[in-house]
């Protein structure tokens, strides 16, 4: 069945209205200034703030972050570390993110995938587009890519073919390492041992060229073979 029929025009104009009127508030209202200038230290303050409600402002950030390209994310994973340690701060970062990472896919989904349909035919899932594993893998590596756009990688997935569970579990895999780095990094800043966090700081540059080193490889044992 053709979801062009079950889900009426105008429902998904007022979507796409909400949604760019929430942009437009976050990018240019009265919080804009705050939420693009977030640090550490000012996240710190919110959550101890909170009490107990503390966990829920720090996945309710990483979500919005993730929602919200403009806001950065690094530093809500620092304070969650600082301010639950590595496995608590890793949780919580883990679960906001795959929490934005899900709305940002479902709202790509929802209001852009039927139309790039109705554009570009069957053309939008030709060659490697249309393989479910291809777009699984990428996404997945991706991941692990810091310097990969969390967001637009969501967003462009959600365009995709690619099914909600299988970017759900390949977002999941792939953010678990980076958000424990990243949790410990900052736990280990706040204890104010700098070996250990210096340690942690190579880590996460590993984890960041890890995949690069690998993807350089095969690339260039696939060069080699026709010389063999």
């Amino acid at each position: 069945m053709n979801r062009d029929h079950t889900i009426p025009p105008t429902l998904k104009a007022a979507v796409a209205l909400a949604f760019a009127v929430v942009l437009l508030a976050l990018a240019f209202g009265p919080l804009s200034d705050t939420l693009t200038a977030l640090n550490g230290d000012r996240i710190s303050t919110w959550v101890m703030a909170a009490g107990i409600w503390g966990p829920i402002v720090i996945v309710g950030l990483m979500t919005t972050a993730i929602v919200a390209t403009p806001i950065p994310s690094a530093p809500i994973a620092l304070a969650a570390g600082a301010a639950y340690g590595h496995t608590l701060g890793t949780v919580y970062v883990v679960l906001g993110a795959e929490l934005g990472a899900l709305a940002a896919f479902g709202l790509a989904r929802f209001l852009g995938r039927d139309v790039l349909r109705q554009w570009f035919g069957d053309r939008v899932d030709a060659g490697w587009l249309g393989s479910q594993n291809v777009l699984t893998l990428t996404v997945f590596v991706s991941r692990l890519l810091p310097f990969v756009s969390f967001d637009i990688v969501s967003y462009a997935a959600g365009l995709s073919r690619l099914q909600f569970w299988r970017f759900g579990l390949a977002t999941l895999a792939g953010i678990i390492p980076a958000s424990f780095v990243l949790a410990h990094f900052g736990s280990e800043v706040v204890s104010g041992d700098t070996t250990r966090a210096a340690w942690a700081a190579i880590g996460l540059g590993a984890l960041t060229l890890t995949p690069l080193v690998i993807i350089s490889i095969r690339d260039w044992q696939r060069r080699g073979l026709p010389h063999d």
